[in-house]
C-alpha cells in the first residue's frame, strides 16, 4: 500500500508540472505575437493608413494593423509618447477607444512584496533559531519535551553490555521484575520504588545501566538530560516537565531516565551570593509535583543521574520520590578485567595478551577510561602496522592517557637532561626501598604532556581503601625523592618538584587537620574534604571557607605540617645517601636509554640498600 499511494503522488506530481509548461507556453505565445514598435514608426504606419485601431492608455498604445505586417505580427505596442487627437485618428479612418491602465496590482504588490520579503527572512532566521536552540516544531512546541524516545525494538542494550558493576545491576534486578510482570511482584502489596538515583564519577556508566534496564524490560524508554528542561523563556521547563510525564503515561510502563539531573535539581537557595534562578526552582517544583502524582503501579519508572548528588534538593530525595539511590563505582580489578573483556570483542587482540595484567596497571580507570585505552591501543597497533593489539600496545596506550602525548622534539640542554634524569631515578629508588610502595612501572625521562620533562609511574599490586600513617609517610617519601636527588647531586633545587610539593603538602595537612594523626593536634578534625565524596576534582571556593579554631591553632597545624614534611624529605635524603652510587650509575644509564622497565630497575638495584635509611 505505501508503494502505490506514493506511485499515485509521483503521478499527479508529472501531471502538474505538464500542465505548468503548457500554461506557460501559452502565455509566452500570446505574449510574443504583439510587435514592439518605437512611437516614430507608429506615426509612420498611421500616416500610410496601416492601423485599423487604437486603444490609448496613459502610458501606452495598443492596437491592431490592417494586414499583418512582413513578420506576421497583427498587433502592436508603443511607449505613448504624445497621444494623437481625435480629428487625426478619424482623419486616417483608424478606431479609437481610451482605456483605462488599472495600477490597483502593481500597487498591491509594492505594498505585499516588501512586507512578505521582510517577514520571509524573519521567518527563515527564527527557524534557524529555534533549531539551533531544540524549539523545532515552532513556537507552540516551545514547551514540549525534547526526550528521545526509543521503543522497545530500538533499545538493544541489555545486562551483558554492562561489566565491572555487579551490585549496581543487583540492585536494578527488581526494577526489571517489576515492569515484566508488575502483578507477580507486587501480590504481597510492596511497591516498586518511584524513582531511581545513580550515583557515581563520570565515566563509570550509569547511562548505560538505565539502557540495559529498558533494554532487559522491553518497554519504552525516555532519555533527556537535565540541561534541556531550562531555557531562555519563563516557563518552558516546567512545560517541558508536564509534557514528558504525559507523553510517558501513554506509553506506560516506560522509563524516564534524566541525565546530569544536577543541572535541574540544586538545591533551591543553595547559593544566595550567585544570584537567584526563578526558572530552574519553578521547574524542579514542577519535578517534584509530578514525582508526587503519578502512580508507580502503572510502570511508570524515573531513573535518574547524577556525579554530584550532594549539592541535590533534599524534596528530591526524600522517600515517596527517588526512593533509592544505587551507588556505581569505580571498578575494582575483577570488574575492570570484565570490562576489558566487554570492550575487546571489537577489536583483534594477540591471544598471549593478559587482561589481569592491563587490568593491575589501570587502578582507578572508569569504564570510560579502559574503552578510551582499549581505542587508543588498537590505534597504536594500526599505527605501526601490526596485525594484532599486543600487550605492548595496552602499556603504550595506558602511558599516553596517564602522562599524556610524548614530547620528542622538547629538546633540553645537557644539564636539564641531568637533572631530570637524576630527579626521576630519585623517585624510583625511594618507591623500591620502602616498604609497602606500589611497585614501579616504569621510568622515563622522555617529555610528555604539557608540562612534564619526565615521568615515573608505579602499579599497584592490589587495590587499597585505607592507609596507615606510615603508608602515607612513605608515599610522602617517594614524591619528595626527586627533590632529594637533586639536593644530593647538585646541591640545588629546581622547579621540577613543584607538582611534588604540592602533593606532598596536601597529604601532610590532610594528616593533621583531617585523619588526626598529629600526636599534638589530637584526634580532632579541624578541615572538611573540599571534593565531594565520589573523588572527583576540588571544586573552588564558592563562598568564604568557614574556619572553627583559633590562630593559636592555626600556627600550630603550619607548624605541625612543616615539621612532617621536613622529617620526609630528611629521611629521603639520608635513603638516597646510602645508594648515592646506584642513583648516580642508574641516571646514567636512563641519560643513555632514556626509558627503563621494571625489569632494568631490579637489577640495577643493589641488595643491600633495602632499608639503608631505616
Amino acid at each position: 500500500m505505501p508503494t502505490k499511494k506514493e506511485t499515485q503522488y509521483h503521478a499527479w506530481y508529472w501531471i502538474a508540472a505538464i500542465a505548468a509548461v503548457m500554461i506557460i507556453q501559452a502565455i509566452f505565445a500570446s505574449y510574443t505575437q504583439i510587435q514592439t514598435i518605437p512611437y516614430s514608426e507608429f506615426q509612420d504606419d498611421l500616416k500610410a493608413g496601416k492601423i485599423a485601431e487604437v486603444r490609448v492608455s496613459g502610458n501606452y498604445i495598443q492596437g491592431k494593423f490592417k494586414e499583418p505586417d512582413p513578420k506576421g505580427y497583427t498587433d502592436f505596442i508603443t511607449t505613448r509618447v504624445d497621444a494623437p487627437t481625435a480629428e487625426e485618428l478619424s482623419k486616417y479612418n483608424v478606431k479609437f477607444a481610451g482605456a483605462i491602465e488599472s495600477t490597483f496590482l502593481r500597487d498591491l504588490l509594492s505594498w505585499i512584496v516588501p512586507v512578505a520579503l521582510f517577514f520571509g527572512v524573519w521567518w527563515f532566521m527564527y527557524r534557524r533559531f529555534a533549531n539551533q536552540q531544540g524549539f523545532g516544531g515552532g513556537l507552540m512546541s516551545v514547551g514540549r519535551s525534547k526526550a528521545k524516545v526509543y521503543v522497545e525494538t530500538d533499545t538493544k542494550t541489555t545486562f551483558a553490555d554492562v561489566a565491572g558493576v555487579d551490585e549496581a545491576k543487583a540492585e536494578l534486578q527488581e526494577i526489571v521484575a517489576f515492569l515484566k510482570d508488575p502483578v507477580r511482584y507486587g501480590r504481597l502489596g510492596g511497591r516498586v520504588p518511584k524513582g531511581v538515583l545513580l550515583v557515581g564519577p563520570p565515566g563509570t556508566g550509569k547511562t548505560l545501566l538505565a539502557r540495559a534496564v529498558a533494554g532487559e524490560a522491553n518497554v519504552p524508554f525516555f532519555s533527556i538530560n537535565g540541561s534541556e528542561f531550562v531555557e531562555m523563556f519563563v516557563g518552558v521547563g516546567a512545560a517541558r516537565v508536564r509534557d514528558l510525564f504525559e507523553q510517558a503515561r501513554q506509553k506506560a510502563p516506560c522509563i524516564i531516565f534524566i541525565d546530569e539531573l544536577d543541572a535541574l535539581g540544586r538545591a533551591r537557595g543553595s547559593y544566595p551570593w550567585g544570584g537567584g534562578h526563578d526558572e530552574k526552582e519553578q521547574t524542579l517544583n514542577q519535578l517534584l509535583s509530578e514525582l508526587d502524582g503519578f502512580d508507580s503501579r502503572i510502570g511508570m519508572i524515573l531513573l535518574a543521574a547524577t556525579n554530584r548528588p550532594e549539592i541535590l534538593d533534599p524534596a528530591l530525595l526524600r522517600a515517596g520520590r527517588f526512593d533509592r539511590q544505587v551507588l556505581v563505582d569505580r571498578p575494582d580489578k575483577i570488574g575492570r578485567v570484565q570490562i576489558l573483556q566487554v570492550h575487546v570483542r571489537k577489536i583483534r587482540m594477540s591471544p598471549d595478551v593478559d587482561l589481569e595484567t592491563v587490568a593491575s596497571l589501570t587502578p582507578g580507570f572508569t569504564g570510560a577510561d579502559l574503552a578510551n585505552l582499549v581505542n587508543e591501543a588498537a590505534l597504536l597497533a594500526t599505527r605501526r602496522g601490526a596485525e594484532e593489539v599486543t600487550l605492548a600496545d595496552f602499556t603504550a596506550a595506558m602511558e599516553r592517557i596517564v602522562a599524556g602525548l610524548e614530547k620528542r622534539n622538547r629538546l633540553l640542554n645537557p644539564h636539564e637532561r641531568e637533572v631530570v634524569a637524576h630527579h626521576e631515578m630519585g623517585h624510583a629508588l625511594v618507591a623500591l626501598s620502602l616498604p609497602g610502595t606500589d611497585k614501579v612501572h616504569k621510568v622515563s625521562i622522555i617529555p610528555r604532556g604539557i608540562g612534564s620533562l619526565g615521568y615515573t609511574i608505579q602499579r599497584p599490586t592490589e587495590d587499597r581503601f585505607l592507609m596507615t600513617r606510615q603508608e602515607l609517610e612513605n608515599k610522602m617519601a617517594v614524591l619528595l625523592g626527586g627533590r632529594a636527588a637533586e639536593h644530593i647531586i647538585f646541591n640545588e633545587n629546581s622547579t621540577g618538584a613543584a607538582d611534588d610539593l604540592v602533593k606532598v603538602t596536601d597529604i601532610a595537612r590532610s594528616i593533621v587537620t583531617r585523619y588526626g594523626m598529629s600526636a599534638e593536634l589530637g584526634q580532632v578534625v579541624y578541615e572538611k574534604a573540599s571534593h565531594s565524596f565520589l573523588g572527583g576534582p576540588e571544586q573552588g571556593p564558592m563562598a568564604p571557607a568557614e574556619r572553627g579554631y583559633s590562630e593559636a591553632t592555626a600556627r600550630e597545624i603550619d607548624s605541625a605540617v612543616k615539621s612532617i614534611v621536613e622529617a620526609a624529605f630528611r629521611r629521603t635524603v639520608n635513603l638516597l645517601r646510602a645508594q648515592r652510587e646506584v642513583l648516580e650509575r642508574g641516571a646514567r644509564l636512563l641519560l643513555q636509554k632514556e626509558t627503563l622497565d621494571e625489569a632494568d630497575l631490579l637489577a640495577l638495584r643493589q641488595p643491600e640498600a633495602v632499608g639503608a635509611a631505616e
